[in-house]
């Protein structure tokens, strides 16, 4: 199969997870939750889990049962001080320059978040775009929604010509069922959700070489 499409995500993939910052990020989403709902630290890592469990994402939950004021919060959630957390990954860049295929960050935040992530890693001008929470609707990863609105966006009709890059199990269980080929970055081993696992980015050419072999073609 000649792969024309790369999804990938953003947080914990485009970055090693150890570097604290997704942490901090669900901190801070633990902290806006208590201070709109009033409810104690652990009443509020119990909802939140919740509902990241039933709704793909803590902002979907908050949307659905409190009509929060979406940009509020993903603002709040962000403003953190990315310069602690990620540095420029001259690596990573000459990794994603060499690859032929259309790339595009697939992530259920935001695209301000996304734009700072990738400049403070210096890989912006790697992809050709982002599909944000936004411009999908605010549907999000694992809903099935999520993904044909990020294929209609790139252009792409055929999920078996698409490759997705997650660091979430549940992400990619629902991708491979609608046909891409899925890869679990972060993990150590196999995972049914995935067709491979690689524990980073950087993996990607002893794991899969054959993307350098192929050309990527315009849009349909």
């Amino acid at each position: 199969m000649n792969y024309t499409t790369l999804f990938i995500d953003l947080d914990d993939t485009v970055y090693n997870s150890s570097n604290g910052l997704w942490a901090a990020i669900r901190q801070r989403m633990s902290d806006y939750m208590q201070a709109l709902l009033k409810l104690p630290a652990e009443d509020v890592a119990i909802l939140r889990r919740h509902y990241y469990e039933t709704y793909g994402t803590t902002l979907r939950g908050l949307q659905i049962h409190h009509q929060i004021d979406s940009d509020e919060y993903l603002a709040y959630v962000h403003d953190l001080p990315l310069e602690e957390y990620l540095q420029p990954d001259p690596e990573l860049r000459a990794l994603l320059l060499s690859l032929p295929q259309h790339k595009y960050i697939f992530t259920n935040a935001d695209a301000q978040h996304a734009l700072r992530t990738l400049d403070r890693l210096a890989i912006r001008d790697c992809f050709t775009s982002i599909i944000d929470v936004r411009a999908i609707e605010f549907h999000c990863k694992p809903e099935p929604e999520a993904y044909y609105l990020a294929m209609q966006i790139a252009g792409e009709s055929d999920p078996e010509k698409c490759m997705f890059f997650d660091d979430s199990p549940r992400n990619l269980a629902e991708a491979d069922r609608l046909g891409f080929y899925t890869v679990l970055v972060g993990k150590n081993g196999p995972d049914p959700s995935a067709r491979v696992t690689i524990s980073t980015l950087r993996d990607i050419p002893g794991v899969l070489p054959a993307l350098w072999d192929q050309q990527a073609s315009s849009p349909d």
